[in-house]
């Protein structure tokens, strides 16, 4: 990135590592000195509770608002009735209407921890979609956005494409999405005077979309930003354990196990996840993230505190630090749980989960092991275990980690 920046808001998106592309930097740029500007980034309602691959753009809004703008959290009641296909091989299962709203009431709660919604200039608002789509008139809006649309473009787009050559069925339905999301971007600039949509990467072509239909229709300037899709060192997508999502919803995820996800960060991963996730200066990101051996653990440690804060609230990281500190400290050190220690060659390329919770004892055989799997009787760092063909690599083991068998007996596996 060559673009120095005039405004605090893209100067942070830069340092910090969240900007993939932008549809006009220096247009967006003078805009954002020139005044209060308002931004959105669409959710759709498909579950209860937003995840840790949404954190990103979560942090993102909160950015926005803490260098004096004003952003939209729009929810997606109308258009999660069609799923959106983005990179998808098949078709979202369609929401009933009381489902997505209970979706949306979980999703609110999360919000509200890292914006300030407000009746001040750059107070947070919280919009559904479903206020302008649920009352549209069909051929009203074939004739007047319809038109705006060329479907040789539409099929152009990479996510489009990607479904096309592997020759999967994409429905009507869902090719209307698009169109669907592009006339958000057109609602909200007309009515909140909104110039700024961002999301994802694989959003890219749908907010061009938006951008393009309000040039067309309001003959208005507005801008897309987009954030890289986010791995982690080893390749898997973020947001992903070994027991399944990490929601953001305490009563999905305990504040404890929120900890931990963040406390069994890769080393490769810390950095860079410090200027994401946390909102210290980028230098303290930068030092911490170059520590080594025991140290990188301190910043594991300092990772896990400052996002489940953010979250949950100083004392729910407190209470978190100090139960893991008790059970893998006194674990390790004390003896009060098995250790399984191996050597670097013992464990190869990795070891499958099975083998592990036999060698630690906590299973006769693999058979037992993968039956105590099977009956959601085993857990990893204290979150459920549902794969029984993990595989555990030195990365997983950068830190030890916990098996459990039930709620009693417990094991510790580390690296020699």
């Amino acid at each position: 990135m060559t673009y120095h920046p005039k405004s605090d808001f893209i100067a942070t998106m830069i340092e910090r590592g969240f900007l993939a592309d932008c549809t006009d930097y220096q247009g967006l740029d003078d805009a954002l000195i020139s005044g209060v500007q308002t931004a959105y980034i669409g959710y759709d309602a498909t579950a209860q509770s937003l995840h840790v691959g949404h954190l990103m753009n979560i942090m993102v809004l909160r950015w926005l608002q803490k260098t004096g703008h004003k952003p939209i959290t729009l929810m997606g009641g109308g258009t999660t009735k069609v799923g959106d296909p983005s990179f998808r091989s098949d078709e979202r299962p369609l929401l009933g209407p009381e489902q997505i709203d209970a979706n949306i009431a979980g999703m609110k709660q999360v919000f509200s921890k890292y914006l300030s919604y407000d009746d001040s200039e750059t107070g947070a608002l919280m919009l559904n979609n479903a206020e302008w789509l649920d009352s549209l008139n069909y051929l009203d809006f074939l004739r007047d956005i319809g038109r705006h649309f060329s479907v040789n473009r539409m099929l152009s787009f990479e996510s489009v494409k990607s479904r096309l050559d592997r020759e999967q069925s994409l429905s009507f339905l869902e090719f209307n999405y698009m169109i669907l999301q592009a006339y958000d971007f057109l609602e909200l600039n007309r009515r909140y005077n909104c110039v700024l949509q961002m999301g994802g990467s694989d959003q890219w072509g749908n907010i061009v979309n938006g951008i393009d239909l309000t040039r067309r229709v309001l003959d208005h300037e507005i801008y897309g930003l987009t954030t890289p899709l986010l791995t982690t060192s080893d390749g898997r997508k973020m947001g992903k354990s070994q027991g399944g999502a990490v929601w953001l919803n305490g009563d999905m995820l305990s504040s404890y196990e929120f900890w931990q996800f963040w406390r069994n960060t890769t080393d490769a991963d810390v950095g860079r996840f410090l200027k994401i996730f946390t909102e210290l200066p980028v230098e303290e990101c930068d030092r911490m993230g170059a520590l080594a051996g025991s140290e990188i653990n301190e910043a594991k440690i300092r990772l896990a505190n400052e996002v489940t804060t953010l979250l949950h609230g100083a004392e729910a990281a407190a209470t978190a630090e100090a139960t893991a500190r008790e059970v893998f400290e006194k674990g390790g050190v004390g003896g009060d749980l098995p250790t399984l220690t191996l050597s670097a060659s013992e464990l190869g390329d990795g070891m499958s989960i099975v083998q592990l919770i036999v060698k630690s004892g906590l299973a006769k055989s693999g058979k037992e092991a993968k039956r105590l799997i099977a009956e959601n009787g085993a857990k990893l760092d204290d979150a459920p275990l549902t794969d029984a063909g993990l595989m555990i690599d030195a990365g997983a083991l950068s830190s030890p980690i916990k098996l459990s068998a039930g709620k009693k007996r417990h094991a510790l596996v580390q690296l020699g």
